[in-house]
């Protein structure tokens, strides 16, 4: 029981708890937004199309009913939510895979390799801190 109140500690402390929060309040607010447009949008063109409002409900016994309408708003909710998320992240994953490549490039720019020793030393280096080699000029100019 110790160690799982000691992992659970852990878990609390890392920023993955802070980013599930803010995506909870985010989404929270998402979910307004999209309510909005599937009611003044939606709704209102299905019902131009279709010729009939989209809240069609089927009647039950002693005033229940079956509301298809809320149902169906329900899952265009949920789709427009699904694709908008899928974007944001499949954007934020583009907006890691460059950043990265751009951490690789630079690391690139900064060091070369010794002709001699074949160690890793710095672009701007004349000697070799390694094995003590004259970094040929035509060398330095071509890396």
């Amino acid at each position: 029981m110790k160690k799982f109140i000691a992992e659970f500690k852990e878990f609390i402390q890392q920023g993955n708890v802070l980013d599930l929060a803010v995506g909870v309040i985010i989404g929270g607010a998402f979910k307004t937004i999209v309510d909005a447009f599937i009611e003044n949008v939606i709704n209102p063109l299905i019902a131009c199309v279709g010729g009939t409002d989209i809240g069609f409900v089927i009647p039950l016994v002693k005033n229940q009913a079956i509301d298809l309408g809320k149902f169906i708003s329900a899952i265009l909710n949920f789709l427009i939510i699904a694709f908008v998320v899928f974007l944001i992240v499949k954007s934020a994953n583009k907006a890691k895979e460059i950043a990265k490549k751009g951490e690789e490039e630079e690391e690139e720019e900064t060091t070369k390799t010794c002709p001699f020793c074949k160690s890793e030393i710095d672009i701007d280096a004349t000697k070799c801190p390694h094995c003590t080699s004259d970094i040929p000029e035509e060398e330095a100019e071509e890396e």
